[in-house]
């Protein structure tokens, strides 16, 4: 009887040490679940997240919410657990989040960034929409290169061949299009007297065709603008601030009093990008009583996989799709929807 009785008392001893390491030993995973979301119409902090100065804001009726995940770092076995039987939030194995050659630091600075990047680019395909063009302005030339002869500082590349220079990506790649040595047909403006250059491409360094000018993008409007939003990190954002910077300059309600959430990168062009963490955020659309989410057309098999009941998954691929669903939405048509 004292022998069971050890090892009775032995075995409550190792199950207690067993139980306690669970709530106390890391192990190498993180958990994502539904984070906060943000009217980019409304405020944040007591402060307007979208501000303009020198033309007038509008009111609407609805909201544009962006949505976020949250991220839990470190996880204790116990949390590990209770991550993978909760269904609002993923379980995933930390190198996944944080690559073994940087740091948290490092990975947190990088959301950083391209949470700013998504604001300039929301701003320029915003402006663009409003009838602001991106201006592809030289501000110099390469000796020894047919551009050199042609080309001066000031001047506004406006098309290549024919198709038109929308930014600066836009040239590099219609540049591109074609081998060095390629004879091509610039179109531009100097002075706002538009002109046509025949000026032959050459193999840069890289090996690839350059036309041999160097430029940077202007997209002059009478007004400024200011996104006062700073806790979020990464591009998923851009679809959401590039609609609120619209709202807010046009006079067009565009939420047709709808709460509307949505996610989605953007680029100068108003092409939407796929996101992660859809799943945790449809959960925050939804607990945020949002009526449609504007879904990346890439994410519409993950989105459907993981719809919420009563929260539609509007299709986007394009700014133009975006704007185009929120007319539908206010004219009571269903706009084109997520489908397998």
């Amino acid at each position: 009887m004292r022998r069971r009785g050890v090892t009775v008392l032995v075995g409550a001893f190792l199950l207690v040490v067993l139980a306690w390491q669970t709530t106390v030993v890391p192990v190498p995973y993180v958990a994502m679940g539904p984070g906060p979301t943000v009217d980019t119409l409304g405020q944040s902090d007591g402060k307007p997240v979208i501000s303009v100065t020198g033309a007038e804001a509008t009111k609407s009726a609805g909201q544009l919410r962006l949505v976020t995940i949250e991220v839990q770092p470190y996880l204790t076995l116990f949390d590990a657990m209770r991550g993978w039987i909760a269904r609002d939030y993923a379980v995933v194995p930390r190198e996944l989040i944080y690559p073994p050659n940087k740091s948290e630091k490092d990975v947190d600075a990088e959301n950083a960034t391209a949470f700013k990047q998504s604001q300039t680019s929301a701003e320029t395909a915003a402006l663009r929409e409003l009838g602001y063009p991106v201006l592809v302005t030289v501000t110099g030339t390469t000796a020894g290169y047919d551009a050199a002869n042609v080309l001066v500082a000031g001047d506004v590349i406006t098309a290549v061949d024919g198709t038109p220079v929308s930014s600066l990506p836009k040239l590099t790649e219609l540049v591109r299009a074609k081998p060095a040595e390629t004879a091509r047909q610039v179109a531009y403006t100097r002075a706002g007297e538009s002109r046509t250059a025949t000026i032959t491409t050459k193999k840069g360094d890289d090996g690839n065709p350059r036309l041999g000018v160097t430029v940077e993008e202007k997209q002059p409007h009478p007004f400024e603008l200011k996104i006062d939003l700073d806790r979020i990190g990464g591009p998923s954002a851009g679809l959401m601030f590039t609609l609120g910077i619209i709202d807010t300059l046009k006079a067009e309600d565009l939420t047709g009093g709808l709460i509307i959430a949505g996610t989605g990168t953007i680029d100068e062009e108003g092409n939407v990008g796929p996101i992660g963490g859809i799943p945790q955020k449809l959960i925050a659309a939804k607990s945020a009583k949002a009526k449609v989410f504007l879904t990346p057309a890439a994410n519409c098999a993950e989105a459907m996989d993981n719809a919420r009941p009563g929260l539609p998954l509007i299709k986007v691929a394009t700014l133009d799709d975006a704007l185009d669903a929120l007319d539908s939405l206010r004219a009571g048509r269903t706009p084109p929807l997520c489908s397998r």
